[in-house]
């Protein structure tokens, strides 16, 4: 039985792509900062870890705890949701050290054993601001963009034992509250010269018809690690497949 860890999953994406492959018969490791076993039906193929992947010492008790990896996912993110210009270098780095040091730390953790058995599968949740940039979202745009370039460089590498590494760009996602979690957690205020325009630009963002939800990234995540020649970047949701058409990008 295969099986998968995936960070990130006491919501939205991570709980979604949880739930797919243990209806898909895989052995899933759903690991969170603070485990909470009301999130998914209780299932013998489904175990739960804590998790933060900002801590070394929790990824290593992590690891050690899951054992065998045949695919790795790493979707635990932060948002930061301001203009530049009112964004803390504090906040900006804590935000790095989620989306991108994170990503690093685990994918750094996982790919000895991978590469020993020459086989494995390493899926990074981007997004799709990286192919169309938004304001207010710079810096998180800059964090994602970096996961993005890791990414490429790091499937070349890992190919050389049998490892594949993939992106997926998720769109916008209102129904997660990624908004909201993305002001209260890092703890800023929209600067007022700029307070207008953020606000009426995200009121036209969050009116959309053409959203992303959690179950298109699960597909698309099933689809980077089953798929052997899946493509090496998927955009999950209507919004990210519009943006990456628009891009002049051809959809697989």
């Amino acid at each position: 039985m295969p099986k998968i860890l995936i960070t990130g999953c006491s919501s939205g994406f991570g709980l979604a792509i949880a739930q797919k492959f243990v209806d898909a018969g895989w052995h899933v490791v759903a690991t969170m900062r603070t485990p909470r076993t009301d999130l998914l039906p209780s299932n013998d193929r489904l175990e739960i870890l804590p998790l933060d992947v900002t801590n070394p010492d929790s990824i290593a008790k992590a690891i050690e705890a899951a054992g065998s990896i045949d695919a790795l996912v790493n979707n635990a993110g932060v948002g930061m949701l301001n203009v530049f210009e009112g964004s803390e270098m504090s906040k900006v780095r804590e935000l790095f050290e989620t989306n991108v040091f994170g990503a690093m730390a685990m994918t750094k953790a996982v790919l000895p054993q991978m590469r020993a058995r020459r086989s494995g599968v390493i899926v990074n949740v981007s997004s799709a601001v990286t192919i169309r940039p938004l304001p207010a979202l710079s810096v998180y745009s800059a964090s994602k963009a970096a996961l993005n370039a890791f990414t490429e460089s790091l499937a070349l590498e890992a190919a050389l034992f049998g490892v594949r590494a993939k992106l997926v760009l998720p769109g916008s996602a209102p129904t997660t509250g990624f908004g909201k979690n993305a002001v209260s957690r890092m703890g800023m205020e929209i600067p007022e010269p700029y307070a207008a325009f953020v606000h009426d630009y995200m009121t036209k963002l969050r009116s959309s018809t053409e959203v992303t939800t959690a179950e298109a990234v699960a597909e698309a995540v099933w689809r980077s690690v089953t798929e052997i020649d899946a493509p090496m970047k998927i955009p999950a949701g209507a919004d990210a497949e519009t943006s990456y058409r628009e891009a002049g990008h051809l959809l697989a």
